[in-house]
């Protein structure tokens, strides 16, 4: 059945039909995706645009993700298949099998994808874009009335959106496993998240933020890598009123990332991170994700063990060390909501450049 299946693969994305239909049915399911992003109450795909775009300004990673609604209408046949052209080239693609004999593969791919005519012609394809990414740090707002985000017999409350990030490092580098250890340790979620086995309930952000400062709804941390720079932001959301305090607990947090860490949570961290590698990696479709995102990135993949080996490696020096490179960077920052109470990017960059966190005291003549 493998000639079957890799001819099917092979006819899918060489000799796409993309009739008229198809391609009104995609233009309708991006519009009423772009309407249901600025509607939905949990804002982390808008926030992780913003922080990029205020980490990598105008380049890159930076650039927008989701399609302008100006350009939907835009996108017709021949779009596609210039696209397709230009990305669905042999040296971007990965044939990846799981329990089938190599050799039979091999054959397989010479028989279905080389030598065929594709959908789009054999015209050569353009030179793709493939600047490196120059961070930047910078802060992106967006002042909007969130009241009625969420509305019903019980509608949530009005929030405040902030995410900070720092630049961490590529998925090539040696220290990107520490900083993936790293965010496992500081780990969060929200204040409303069921407990349990697994749930990271002993992570930092949910013992120092969550479970001590019970106003605020949301800490989490997320570490973004791609093959020439990485991003490790937390996001946090409190009522507009708190949005100062909220800010600098987060950037406390950052500080004291560079401080002690403890034998335990360090172990904890990189069991949890290994147990979630491992169990990701019993589902047949992640490892045919994990084989080919790995060859297309490094030319080769590293098997579990080897992932697991790495990860044990990781010592608490290392951890410091990661976590102090990072802070000597400029902060990107996106808030979204009622910013009035905001700091200014100023003093957020202040406050991760001293040794408490702290950001600088305002003082006010009239109150």
């Amino acid at each position: 059945g493998l000639d079957t299946v890799v001819g099917l693969l092979a006819d899918v994305v060489l000799h796409p039909r993309l009739t008229d239909e198809e391609i009104e049915m995609a233009r309708m399911a991006v519009q009423f995706e772009l309407e249901d992003l600025n509607m939905r109450p949990d804002p982390e795909p808008l926030l992780t645009e913003m922080i990029h775009e205020a980490a990598y300004r105008e380049n890159t990673v930076g650039l927008h993700r989701f399609c302008p609604t100006e350009n939907i209408a835009k996108m017709d046949r021949e779009v596609l298949h210039s696209y397709l052209r230009n990305y669905y080239t042999p040296d971007r693609m990965v044939l990846a099998g799981v329990g089938v004999e190599h050799e039979h593969l091999v054959e397989c791919a010479r028989k279905y994808l080389l030598g065929t005519q594709p959908a789009w012609g054999c015209e050569k394809a353009v030179d793709v874009d493939r600047s490196v990414a120059q961070y930047t740090g910078g802060v992106v707002k967006l002042e909007r009335d969130m009241s009625n985000v969420s509305l019903g017999p019980a509608p949530f409350p009005e929030l405040t959106h902030i995410m900070i990030g720092l630049e961490s490092c590529s998925f090539l580098e040696d220290d990107f496993i520490p900083f993936a250890v790293l965010n496992m340790m500081m780990g969060g979620g929200g204040s409303f998240s069921a407990g349990g086995p697994g749930k990271g309930m002993f992570t930092r952000l949910y013992l120092h933020v969550l479970n001590r400062h019970h106003w605020m709804y949301n800490a989490t941390s997320y570490h973004h890598s791609y093959e020439d720079t990485g991003l490790l932001c937390v996001h946090a959301s409190a009522d507009p009123r708190q949005v100062r305090e909220m800010v600098e607990i987060i950037t406390k947090e950052f500080i004291l990332m560079a401080g002690t860490v403890d034998v335990v949570e360090l172990e904890r961290a990189k069991t949890q991170l290994m147990s979630m590698l491992m169990m990701n990696l019993e589902s047949r479709p992640v490892i045919f994700e994990d084989v080919g995102r790995q060859v297309l990135a490094t030319r080769s993949r590293k098997l579990p063990h080897e992932l697991c080996a790495l990860i044990r490696s990781v010592k608490p020096e290392d951890i410091r060390r990661v976590a102090s490179q990072m802070l000597r960077r400029k902060p990107a920052v996106a808030a979204l909501g009622d910013l009035s109470n905001l700091p200014v990017y100023e003093h957020i960059q202040a406050a991760l450049a001293s040794r408490d966190g702290r950001l600088p005291r305002t003082y006010r003549l009239f109150r």
